[in-house]
């Protein structure tokens, strides 16, 4: 998400919170306390200092990334190991960048407040189209048949891959206790790994269920950046499904971490 002072949209009393499945309501289950995933750091890679990142998605070698605020808005592709911008588009003054994510050749990007999903060539950054939507835009991934989107609330919004209709909405729970201001996102296999906006954590989520299975505090890698001074929260997650490495960074951050985070849901 976007900037300090924001307000997470919180489901209303009226809203029926459903799976993948519309026609399914989420059960309540016996809370189970997440498991503590330690992260081991691999190496770092330089990062643009003044990239206010919101998206980041890895294939092949480069980083596509969605930066954020008023007026600086892009998305662009970065090469992996140096940072270098290889190419970036800016979108207009009035729109503000939010999560993103590869679907075949097309980058999809969300946009906080204005409801707008730009559509990208994710080789030549040339505009597709657009897709609209109700709500704020925060995080976004994709999963084999659906997409996983966030708008700072403690839901989940499962969209078609294609069209961008809604499929459904699962709210995610931690001990039986929502999870709000859920960010940027990233799919893995079957779970969903979610920034918590305003704080250093990453919870991994069932999104069949909506429960929250595990935690990671990523604090250790803002220590390593030294002085607080001009960086800003982590938010930032790539997955390379090659050697399953994770790419954690932040806004404003001189640095993207790889970092491996040995996880299993047999537990």
């Amino acid at each position: 998400m976007s900037t300090s002072g924001a307000t997470s949209t919180a489901p209303s009393a009226a809203d029926t919170v459903i799976t993948a499945e519309p026609s399914t309501t989420v059960a309540a289950t016996i809370p189970i306390e997440p498991v503590s995933v330690e992260l081991v750091l691999v190496r770092s890679l330089p990062h643009d200092p003044q990239a206010f990142t919101q998206g980041l998605v890895l294939r092949n070698g480069v980083f596509y990334e969605s930066t954020g605020l008023y007026g600086e808005s892009t998305v662009r592709i970065v090469e992996a190991g140096t940072g270098r911008v290889i190419r970036s588009r800016s979108l207009g003054p009035e729109f503000f960048g939010e999560g993103l994510e590869l679907v075949g050749n097309r980058l999809i990007q969300l946009t906080w407040k204005e409801g707008t999903a730009f559509i990208w060539d994710a080789e030549t950054l040339a505009p597709l189209g657009t897709f609209s939507y109700a709500g704020e835009g925060w995080g976004l991934c994709a999963q084999e048949d659906r997409l996983v989107m966030s708008d700072g609330s403690s839901r989940l919004t499962f969209r078609d891959r294609t069209t961008f209709e809604s499929m459904g909405v699962v709210e995610v729970l931690r001990d039986g206790e929502p999870v709000e201001r859920l960010n940027e996102l990233e799919c893995v296999e079957d779970l969903v790994y979610a920034n918590v906006w305003l704080t250093e954590e990453i919870v991994i989520i069932d999104p069949g269920t909506g429960r929250v299975v595990g935690r990671i505090d990523a604090s250790p890698l803002l220590d390593r950046l030294g002085s607080p001074d001009g960086v800003d929260v982590l938010n930032g997650i790539a997955y390379d499904p090659g050697d399953r490495s994770f790419y954690l960074t932040g806004k404003l951050w001189p640095e993207i971490f790889q970092v491996h985070l040995p996880f299993t849901t047999d537990h």
